[in-house]
């Protein structure tokens, strides 16, 4: 699962859902498994094991077993409020699914099966433009579902560099319902830890600033970038938006070098789509 991509339509990575952290592991482990050159079908079942987390997240086997179990008991029963279609197509249809329609707890071998839902396969599947890919690593060792949710919201917009969202959407999405009422707990419990863990984890730095309306606070502003290559999480304070090393010489995409990228870019491929395939062929070489 080293090398796995993760491919979301952009309408699911923007809807309503609420999921811990065990539980998105087990949805994106399985994801990032779709193959692009094959159909996806909701009749497949995609397998987890608690080795293979505990390999991604530099876990204890015994603690990754417990959660992947306790996840899996839960993970049934979730539901997903999707507010557009796959492709941004269809017009505007708010659609209440679940993300599963079976989940087999294999006790014995340590591993979770699932199969998903069939109005959630267009949504993993079938994409054509408005989707939104990353390197399953990138989130692997998160400890927060709040902050794989941001990174993916970042990565949404990963070219231009910032993104502005309304709290009141953000809270809609992550559905935190009653809490974190006071925008002071909001900040400090959601938006500040999870940016943290990405500056530290992810191959994205990301500092963040607030706007008003009138006298409320009521928009927040992300702006981000590439990390220069094996530069460890730092405070996301010091890092400046002029910082663009996705498009530098010396930088790097999803942990690849320029140099590598430039060399196998395809003509008329982008770098970061170079970037994706090289990692896409990887993950074919280990199947």
């Amino acid at each position: 699962m080293d090398s796995a991509l993760v491919y979301k339509s952009n309408a699911l990575i923007e809807a309503s859902y609420r999921l811990s952290v065990y539980e998105q592991r087990i949805i994106l482990g399985c994801i990032a498994q779709v193959r692009r050159d094959e159909p996806l079908t909701d009749q497949r079942l995609y397998t987890v094991s608690a080795q293979q987390i505990a390999d991604m997240t530099g876990t204890q086997l015994g603690t990754a077993y417990q959660n992947l179990k306790a996840a899996s008991e839960r993970l049934f029963r979730r539901e997903v409020t999707l507010h557009e279609a796959p492709n941004g197509q269809g017009g505007a249809k708010v659609r209440l699914t679940r993300w599963v329609q079976e989940v087999v707890y294999q006790k014995d071998l340590g591993t979770i099966a699932l199969r998903f839902s069939q109005p959630m396969v267009p949504y993993l599947s079938q994409l054509t433009e408005q989707f939104t890919r990353y390197a399953l690593t990138d989130i692997a060792r998160m400890e927060s579902a709040h902050a794989i949710r941001l990174y993916e919201l970042l990565c949404q917009w990963r070219d231009t560099g910032q993104r502005e969202v309304s709290i009141e959407w953000l809270r809609n999405a992550f559905q935190l319902g009653d809490k974190y009422p006071a925008i002071k707990d909001f900040k400090k419990r959601v938006i500040q830890p999870s940016i943290e863990q990405i500056n530290e984890h992810s191959p994205l730095w990301v500092k963040w600033d607030q706007r008003k309306t009138g006298r409320r606070v009521s928009h927040l502003v992300f702006t981000f970038g590439e990390k220069s290559p094996g530069e460890a999480g730092v405070s996301d304070n010091k890092h400046k938006p002029k910082r663009k090393s996705s498009r530098s010489a010396q930088g790097a995409i999803y942990g690849i070098p320029m140099s590598v990228i430039e060399a196998a870019a395809q003509p008329g491929e982008s770098y970061e789509d170079a970037a994706l395939r090289l990692l896409e062929e990887a993950a074919r070489r280990k199947i």
